[in-house]
């Protein structure tokens, strides 16, 4: 709860301010018994003493008084609810955003574990359990001890006696009901994380509706995801039933010691310690006390539920965030790339994915990647592009260490096309200015026009306006990665990097793809990297790396490499058999 008591400091005015309203409120509410309370005794009791005129006077000020009381109390309701209401949504907006915001920074090797669905679903549900819990404590437990502080003042006035009655049963049922609550804490901890881990499983579920339905896999997708949810529900039903446990010992303690009271006033009216006026608005204030009392259960249960939720909220708040240098090197217009034996293991591996990897290239150049699947291409791209740190050797941008310059820096230098095309619903325009927000329009053109996309704009029906994904235009494979090489060429990258660009694509339109890129590199505006599967992609390259199991075993460019008849020459060899078998089909 210490995260929540540090959210509530940056609003600790608003939240003294309800605070105050809340006393205010039932200060005031509490006078109407006390009023009526005085009307019997001096009034009621005593009507012989008075004249009509007296008599009705003196009765109606005190109704009067009541009416101002309870007027007074309903004011400081309404903005009771406003600064409480406003609070907990900064309080709750707060913690979704720092949360979101400390998953962002989160290292990628990191982040890659997890999964997006059960993140979210932690940071969602941290926000709307701590706003009710803070809703309850001030709504009830906080409106309660007011009211019990109020009930003894007036009680010490009357008999110090009845102190210890009012008091402690407060405390008793406080005690009770904690004890009570501290099984439900278990039970809503297993909640929390199974609940988590079917938010998790259903984006998965959604984010792969193609393969789900195209392999009639809906049945089975759908009883495995229910499977999880009515072990949710058998865990919701166990926890009702200890709530309904709870209301139940409370609803009878408290009734228990209501009449309890009310024995102990009666004894107290036959000794005339008491006036008939104090008893009806003592036996008032019981219902006033142990009423809010018995929700007192809820406010534990919510308090339960925000512990749980914070529990959570607290694991990514102290993952580490990617360290960043104090004082980083600027590193201006990237002219120089350079690797100098890097090494690399992902957590759960046991071997190296990439090991003693070298080379250098200059603006202007375009260098390639190729190898066979878990060669360590993608490890490399990832180290390439900064969302990896290499933990042995040393990554430099012209010249500086990659420890030493502002990653965000590198990044905006940095134009990435990937075999997923990551496209947004929107319009075109809207999907370019994702990467560079103050483009002009002559720009987005100018990138569309690099990108080879003119045909694709004079499809369009509105241009660069037109909408494309959900409910818009329909885009082939081709066309999708088309406008994402005009999303990277937008920024005027000093680094491009393809990764796998093409192996989605089938061989015409790989063709026409790579045809695109190699216009774009023959410009040698930028330092081009490539990474690739089919070696048609990559035949015009300066320089061509070839890996295997993380390790570079030969370099050079295409005709050297064939020369050499190694992995290369074998990898060229079975892809032009391929091909030659596909046309004599």
């Amino acid at each position: 709860m210490k995260i929540l008591v540090s959210y509530l400091k940056r609003y600790k005015g608003l939240v003294f301010l309800s605070m105050i309203l809340a006393s205010i409120n039932q200060v005031f509410s509490l006078l109407d018994p006390y009023i009526f309370g005085r009307i019997l005794d001096k009034f009621a009791n005593h009507k012989d003493d008075f004249a009509q005129t007296d008599f009705l006077i003196g009765v109606g000020s005190f109704i009067g008084l009541a009416i101002g009381a309870a007027m007074v109390s309903r004011i400081a309701k309404a903005f009771q609810d406003y600064t409480v209401n406003l609070a907990i949504q900064k309080v709750g907006a707060d913690i979704y955003t720092d949360g979101l915001k400390h998953t962002l920074q989160i290292p990628f090797n990191e982040f890659e574990d997890k999964r997006s669905g059960e993140t979210l679903n932690i940071l969602q549900k941290v926000r709307t359990d701590n706003e009710r819990f803070i809703m309850n404590f001030v709504n009830i437990l906080f409106t309660s001890l007011v009211g019990l502080v109020f009930v003894i003042v007036y009680a010490l006035s009357v008999h110090p006696g009845l102190i210890l009655i009012y008091l402690g049963s407060a405390l008793l049922l406080s005690f009770i009901t904690n004890k009570l609550s501290k099984r439900i804490k278990k039970v809503q901890t297993t909640i929390v994380r199974e609940t988590n881990q079917l938010a998790g499983s259903t984006t998965e579920s959604l984010r792969n509706i193609e393969l789900v339905k195209s392999l009639g896999l809906a049945t089975q997708e759908t009883e495995r995801l229910n499977d999880t949810t009515r072990k949710i529900l058998q865990l919701e039903l166990k926890k009702v039933r200890q709530i309904r446990s709870i209301s139940f010992i409370q609803g009878t303690f408290v009734n228990f010691m209501r009449q309890s009271i009310m024995f102990f006033l009666m004894y107290l009216l036959f000794r005339d310690v008491l006036t008939l006026g104090q008893i009806m608005t003592l036996q008032f204030y019981s219902f006033f006390i142990f009423g809010p009392l018995q929700e007192v259960g809820n406010v534990i249960i919510s308090y339960r539920e925000a512990e749980a939720s914070l529990n959570n909220f607290e694991q990514i708040i102290n993952t580490p965030v990617e360290v960043k240098p104090s004082k980083p090197t600027r590193l201006n217009a990237i002219e120089k790339l350079a690797f100098s034996n890097v090494g690399f293991r992902h957590k759960s591996a046991a071997y190296d994915a990439l090991n003693n990897i070298s080379f250098e290239v200059n603006k202007g150049e375009t260098i390639a990647f190729v190898g066979p699947s878990g060669s360590g291409k993608s490890t490399l791209v990832k180290l390439l592009v900064g969302l990896y740190s290499a933990p042995t050797g040393d990554i430099t941008y012209n010249g500086v260490s990659s420890t030493e310059i502002d990653k965000e820096e590198l990044q905006q230098q940095l134009g990435f096309v990937t075999q997923d095309t990551q496209l947004f619903s929107g319009t075109i325009k809207e999907n370019l200015l994702f990467v560079k927000p103050d483009a002009t329009d002559d720009e987005i053109h100018e990138a569309l026009r690099k990108a080879s996309c003119l045909n694709l704009i004079a499809r369009s029906e509105n241009g660069i306006d037109t909408v494309i994904g959900e409910g818009g235009m329909k885009l082939s494979g081709g066309e999708k990665q088309r406008l994402s090489i005009a999303r990277a060429l937008l920024r005027h990258p000093r680094l491009m990097v393809f990764d796998e660009a093409t192996s989605a694509l089938d061989s015409i339109t790989e063709e026409a793809i790579s045809n695109t890129i190699r216009e774009i590199t023959d410009q040698k505006e930028h330092i081009t990297v490539l990474i690739a599967h089919r070696l048609s992609t990559i035949m015009h390259a300066d320089r061509i790396f070839v890996l295997e199991k993380g390790v570079i075993i030969e370099t050079g460019k295409h005709h050297e490499l064939l020369d050499e008849k190694g992995l290369y020459y074998a990898m060229w060899r079975q892809q032009i058999g391929e091909r030659r078998e596909v046309v004599s089909e």
